[in-house]
């Protein structure tokens, strides 16, 4: 049978790591988990007893398109509490996680053949979803002086859209309102869309991360309840779009996804009021950080821009390796730590590069630090 050309996508690497890993486990190993971008706590208490409830009495059917209206007028309150932004609950669409609403973002701002920039190394799915639309990536080789984030000036004067993720995977590194306003003005001068991936927001440590919408209504922001709000499997995510763009994506969204999972959308709703229980994942994950900024060092992966917020560290790994690939592959087998080579993250140099996700146990990530200076060590 014949395929299309836009299904020749790329794999994403981490999830082949994650089947080796699993592979191993089932022969007996123990493994520390450091390659999968996902926390290890469950959805919040408050979110599993509201699903319960509504689980009791409520079909759990379709809802409208756009989300249920209870659950897009606490995410607008959410920009006011953290953001200072007034926001229309109008403007909210809630969507099957993060993923759907790229496909609705690209589907509604580009034609066949647009060109779309992103910085390298970045979230592997931008490209590949660009690519299955019959869009036309464009990598942007971010520099270390600018801490792996995507600076006006590596921007081409051909430009359809931007997408631009603060804090970002993998590198954790986050843009101030001076340099994510610079870039929404390139993109403007450009007559490029600006989409605004947030969907690490709310995991950050020593500054605030700024929303694109403190800045400009003209763009398109993205986040989920996938990282801070610890769903990922929950499938709900959520974007903010103009005004005048909200029919399109309504029309879009009835007959791409017809909505977002009912169930998940009620256990969003009352994960939203659980902040005591989010923070104190927030502090593991601060802990885990200054484990991981002392360790890794120590273990010999130290070339690397300390994360501003996320749960990853990506390291230049040059001086031990040329195929990152297999060298995740040995430590793997010797070690017993899964971590994801930087090939996902960028084609180009990523055979140089390694991610480190300290998303799981600060238990699990002291001993993965262990493991990986002895390996190192025998090396």
């Amino acid at each position: 049978m014949q395929v299309s050309r836009r299904s020749a996508v790329d794999p994403f690497i981490v999830m082949d790591v994650m089947e080796a890993a699993r592979a191993a486990e089932a022969a007996g190993r123990h493994i520390i988990h450091m390659e999968v971008g996902q926390p290890g706590t469950p959805a919040p208490q408050g979110a599993l007893t509201a699903l319960t409830g509504a689980m009791q009495g409520d079909p759990l059917g379709y809802t409208v398109a756009l989300g249920l209206p209870a659950l897009r007028q606490k995410i607008a309150a959410r920009y006011r509490t953290r953001h200072n932004v007034d926001l229309d609950p109008a403007r909210v669409i809630v969507t099957a996680g993060s993923s759907g609403a790229f496909l609705l973002a690209f589907t509604a701002l580009f034609d066949p053949g647009a060109r779309v920039a992103l910085g390298d190394p970045g979230y592997p799915s931008y490209r590949q979803i660009l690519r299955a639309l019959s869009l036309e990536p464009l990598g942007l080789a971010t520099a270390q002086d600018h801490r792996l984030q995507p600076v006006p000036e590596d921007l081409p004067d051909a430009l359809d859209g931007l997408i631009v993720a603060s804090p970002a995977n993998p590198s954790g590194t986050m843009l101030d309102a001076p340099a994510l306003g610079a870039l929404i003005e390139a993109a403007a001068a450009r007559g490029a869309a600006f989409i605004s991936d947030e969907i690490y927001h709310g995991i950050e440590y020593e500054r605030r991360s700024v929303s694109a919408l403190e800045l400009s209504d003209d763009v398109y922001v993205i986040n989920s309840f996938s990282k801070y709000f610890s769903m990922t499997g929950w499938r709900v995510g959520w974007m903010v779009v103009p005004e005048d763009h909200v029919r399109m994506i309504e029309r879009l969204a009835q007959n791409m996804f017809i909505c977002a999972p009912h169930a998940a959308q009620v256990a969003a709703l009352a994960a939203m009021d659980c902040e005591e229980e989010l923070q104190a994942n927030l502090a593991v994950y601060a802990e885990n950080r200054r484990l991981m900024l002392e360790g890794l060092p120590k273990a010999g992966f130290g070339h690397f821009a300390p994360p501003d917020g996320a749960f990853y560290v990506y390291a230049d790994v040059g001086a031990h390796t040329d195929d990152s690939r297999a060298f995740c592959s040995e430590i793997l087998a010797e070690a017993g730590v899964a971590v994801t080579p930087g090939l996902d993250f960028d084609p180009l140099r990523g055979h140089r590069t390694l991610r480190f996700s300290y998303a799981r146990s600060t238990a699990d990530i002291a001993e993965g630090l262990e493991r990986l200076a002895a390996f190192m060590a025998r090396r």
